[in-house]
């Protein structure tokens, strides 16, 4: 099973071998009652060059984690602390997932393949390690919608049904399990940095800021800047403007996280890790998708503000390595960089070029209030309006003088967009439940990614590729 099909383009690359013995913990993976695959997605298989293996092959590597060739020998469970709705928590870790397998994709970059469900480690407290059939179903689609809309996030990767009976507090039981594998870009936290901080680990603290510096490059910072040649600086002016970026995607998206703490916060400004999301069904900022965030700490329209003070614990940990101002200029950049990531993202959505930050904004504002006067779903307001047709009153008048990117995706002309409410969630959950009918996801899955070819790559933040 450790044989690769002739032809790919698999690149392993186990880079964080060096940072292993003090970064985590090796691992096994439990011993399933049965591996049987429900979802292999191929597309983000075929740019790490593994959309070659066979069925049997799948389930060996991503159900029973059998090593992939000239990859970790062992799966690695990361070490990290985390603000937990802004209380610091040492307690915790990867408590049902581990770092499986790292290898460069078709650009270049580093990627890894992480776990959730894979059972027990060092970090599990009280957890069964194990995961929920219907989370796994969730996570799907969360990532599918996600990529599509344009937001940077991890690839599901795997679903394996492994059938066991889990037993859990916040939905029916017992349900079925499964065992799930990410694709992203890293698995390194904010926690991740916390932790040292905690521990006073100043060497190896330089250690990981120079391996994300080095694996996950990003522009240098701005010639104003105070220390802009020290890499904890460096480093901290990068997971700003990618923070910055992340929280404007989930606006101009009108997704909701649920869970904005710092363990569930990668420093290449990926978004991962998803529990109780949701889509809104109306624009609500104080929509919340957690039914345990009683304060609406993470609701809709406080996600700039954490993911914000997430970037303010960033620099409390890096106040290991670097002096306090310049940290401080860099966490003073986000306000801005969010505003134009907003501009930026909102009319790309919306379909139309951009004409300028100040004009951008009032027409944000327009659509905004046009959404919560009407009640209209963001989804269908953004589809109805591609262009900026449809349009009239203040609104209209505002988004007059704006030129159309091209629409000539079939798509456009469909009679309803594609959406994720959570209505539509639980009715393709029944489906598989009650009637082990994948069908609906498979159909849901094709439109999604439909969509997404019809939007196109969103844009990136000037400098950036």
């Amino acid at each position: 099973m450790n044989d690769l099909p002739q032809g790919t383009t698999y690149t392993p690359d186990p880079a964080i071998t060096e940072l292993a013995d003090w970064l985590g913990a090796e691992v096994a993976a439990a011993d399933f009652p049965q591996t049987h695959v429900r979802f292999r997605n191929d597309r983000a298989a075929q740019s790490v060059g593994l959309d070659g293996l066979s069925d049997a092959e799948w389930s060996a590597h991503f159900g029973r984690f059998v090593p992939l060739k000239d990859n970790l020998p062992n799966p690695l469970a990361l070490k990290y602390h985390g603000h937990q709705f802004r209380n610091y928590n040492p307690d915790i870790g990867d408590g049902r997932g581990f770092l499986f397998a790292q290898m460069r994709d078709s650009e270049g970059r580093l990627m890894d393949l992480g776990t959730k469900g894979s059972g027990t480690t060092p970090f599990s407290r009280s957890g069964d390690g194990r995961l929920t059939l219907k989370g796994a179903m969730r996570e799907i689609l969360a990532t599918e919608m996600l990529e599509a809309l344009g937001v940077n996030t991890s690839k599901t990767f795997s679903v394996i049904e492994t059938g066991e009976k889990l037993m859990r507090g916040d939905e029916p039981s017992p349900t079925r399990s499964a065992v799930m594998v990410r694709l992203s870009h890293s698995h390194i936290r904010i926690g991740t940095f916390q932790r040292l901080l905690a521990y006073d680990e100043k060497a190896q603290m330089e250690a990981l800021v120079q391996y994300c510096l080095t694996q996950f490059p990003g522009p240098p910072p701005p010639e104003n800047a105070p220390g802009r040649e020290e890499p904890a600086v460096m480093l901290m002016h990068h997971v700003v403007e990618r923070m910055a970026d992340l929280a404007a995607s989930y606006m101009v998206a009108g997704f909701v996280h649920g869970v904005l703490n710092t363990d569930n916060m990668n420093v290449t400004g990926e978004s991962f890790d998803y529990g109780p999301w949701r889509w809104l069904p109306r624009w609500d900022p104080g929509f919340t998708a957690a039914y345990f965030d009683h304060a609406g700490l993470y609701s809709f329209g406080r996600q700039p503000e954490a993911l914000h003070w997430n970037c303010g614990q960033f620099a409390v940990a890096l106040r290991l390595l670097a002096e306090t101002e310049p940290l401080v200029f860099a966490m003073e950049r986000f306000g801005p960089l969010y505003m134009e990531a907003i501009a930026r993202r909102w009319c790309w959505r919306l379909g139309v070029e951009q004409r300028g930050l100040e004009v951008d904004s009032r027409m944000v504002s327009a659509c905004e209030k046009a959404m919560r006067d009407t009640g209209a779903q963001p989804d269908a307001f953004f589809f109805a309006h591609r262009g900026g047709r449809g349009l009239d009153g203040e609104i209209g008048d505002l988004i007059a003088d704006y030129a159309p990117l091209p629409s000539t995706h079939e798509y456009w002309t469909c009679d309803a967009p594609e959406s994720m409410v959570i209505e539509e969630v639980e009715a393709l959950w029944s489906a598989i439940d009650e009637g082990d009918d994948w069908t609906p996801l498979e159909r849901k899955v094709a439109a999604i990614r439909r969509m997404g070819e019809a939007h196109g790559p969103a844009p990136v933040p000037a400098g950036q590729s």
